[in-house]
């Protein structure tokens, strides 16, 4: 997890250190005045709370294959992983699963002792439906899925990142997920920082010495991820870290794109949007945010749940800014039927949709995959409003340092002007002699 944003018990603590902190010297006037208006103007800064930040918590267990008992042997490869996110009157339910395509479950419920029931028996067989539920089910305030389906390889022999201009022949057979093997996620579980991470591969001689890598990590609270692309994530929310690493490409001009479906119901459409900011404090040279929310056709109803991320992709484990890639997704498409992904099929019945874009990595100009035989690319998955970015509490102080200084300097001045010219100016006629 990210380092913790700022609470209401930081900020007093945070103004009274850059109070401390500003300059009490003299400029043809006492310092003090100085003091008093910089003082005055950080006072409304604090008391209007722009340094506050979201302080609403939930308490994060995690289980692996919830329910399961001796008597039933899953496959080689059987992972999910159950995080419930409790609240005052709610729980969050997110459930991270290998079986057929990989898949993040959400459910949000409106009582605090919602369970999650599997029946396993059926889940590891081919009559999956039905087999997965929330109970009670009348909780169940809104559920949705990200599902990974498609690994896609092209040949961008002409360099120009963009599968759309390419022929039908530069793409090779997709890398279909659902047929992947997958490592054992309980060597992965990290229950203390609420993380955990699935690798996996197709047995081929491409996959020999390299993994299609997704981490996982859910949060109590508000922070910020510690590395880049550093999401800003709350308390409604979850992340997954796609890495492709060491995999054999099949061309030297090989480019990537991934393929994602979103699972939720049929009255809830969904849509990307971008937002832009000039702000690129915490994501050097990205201006913007995109997300992929689902809400009632009504545009002033609010949003439910959504996937975020910035388009940004790294071509180093180290994800530095000189290993930063741009990516950009595709136009939205209706999906014929729901992935093969056991969790959304055990879940999911009539009555709910898929919609899939893919992910596409790198610009034309940028190196191949076969540079650095890695990419990760990060997203949020969560319930309600997305997180929002702005201004931090140093570039806030920063501004209001820096504007007002040059404020206060014209102000006195004028100030001063005036004073000396009245005093200059004679109150009569002067004598003659």
């Amino acid at each position: 997890m990210g380092p913790r944003s700022l609470k209401s018990h930081d900020t007093a603590a945070l103004c009274h250190v850059i109070s401390s902190r500003l300059p009490t010297t003299t400029m043809a006037t006492d310092g003090s005045v100085w003091r008093f208006f910089l003082l005055g103007f950080l006072n409304v800064l604090c008391v209007y709370g722009v340094f506050e930040g979201d302080t609403y918590r939930r308490q994060v267990t995690m289980e692996l294959n919830p329910g399961l008992n001796m008597s039933v042997t899953p496959p080689t490869g059987v992972n999910l992983l159950h995080v419930r996110a409790r609240g005052q009157n709610d729980t969050l339910h997110f459930l991270f699963c290998s079986q057929g395509a990989p898949a993040l479950l959400l459910v949000h419920t409106n009582t605090s002792s919602s369970s999650v029931m599997v029946d396993w028996s059926r889940f590891l067989s081919a009559n999956v439906s039905g087999s997965l539920k929330v109970e009670p089910e009348g909780s169940v305030q809104h559920s949705s899925a990200l599902v990974f389906s498609k690994l896609w390889e092209y040949d961008d022999v002409n360099n120009t990142a963009d599968p759309a201009k390419l022929p039908p022949s530069s793409f090779f057979p997709p890398y279909e997920l659902q047929n992947f093997t997958w490592e054992n996620l309980n060597t992965t579980i990290n229950q203390m920082a609420h993380t955990a991470e699935l690798c996996g591969g197709d047995g081929s001689r491409w996959f020999l010495n390299g993994s299609f890598c997704l981490g996982f990590s859910a949060f109590e609270s508000e922070g910020r991820d510690g590395i880049l692309p550093h999401l800003l994530h709350n308390a409604n929310s979850s992340q997954l870290k796609f890495r492709l690493r060491g995999v054999k490409e099949r061309s030297n001009f090989s480019r990537f794109s991934l393929e994602l479906q979103y699972v939720g119901r049929r009255d809830l459409p969904s849509r990307v949007e971008t937002l832009r900011s000039i702000d690129d404090e915490y994501t050097p040279s990205i201006f913007q945010v995109s997300q992929w929310v689902s809400s009632p056709a009504n545009t002033t109803s609010p949003i439910l749940g959504y996937v975020q991320w910035k388009p940004v992709a790294y071509r180093n484990n180290t994800a530095a800014l000189a290993d930063a890639t741009p990516c950009r997704h595709s136009a939205l498409l209706p999906m014929d039927k729901l992935p093969a992904s056991n969790l959304v099929l055990a879940y999911f019945g009539d009555g709910h949709k898929a919609t899939g874009l893919n992910m596409t990595f790198s610009i034309s100009g940028d190196p191949f995959y076969n540079t650095t035989h890695y990419l990760s690319w990060t997203v949020l998955v969560g319930l309600g409003l997305p997180p929002t970015e702005s201004f931090s509490p140093l570039v806030i102080a920063i501004m209001a340092i820096g504007l007002g200084i040059p404020l206060l300097l014209i102000l006195l001045g004028g100030i001063g002007v005036c004073l000396r010219k009245q005093r200059s100016t004679p109150l009569g006629y002067a004598p003659i002699n």
